[in-house]
């Protein structure tokens, strides 16, 4: 790191600019989705593999929607 005092002090900069950015909630939300289904589809995966339940798209489908409403929740303000 250098010694020159050009770097924003503070709460300047990325969190600051991250703080204030409105985004968009269809892109978090469309992440969301992704993301629960593979963890779901990982999940459903691994207790297929030892025995507990069937790996159909039910099952994976219905862990997305558990997975997608917990992290929804955890996230709203």
């Amino acid at each position: 790191m250098s010694d020159d005092d050009t770097e924003p002090a503070g709460r300047e900069g990325f969190d600051a600019a991250t703080e204030h950015s409105p985004g968009n909630p269809l892109v978090v939300h469309g992440l969301n989705a992704v993301l629960s289904t593979l963890f779901a589809a990982t999940i459903v995966w691994g207790l297929d593999y030892v025995g507990s339940v069937a790996y159909t798209p039910i099952n994976v489908a219905t862990g997305a929607v558990l997975i997608f409403t917990a992290a929804y929740l955890m996230s709203v303000r």
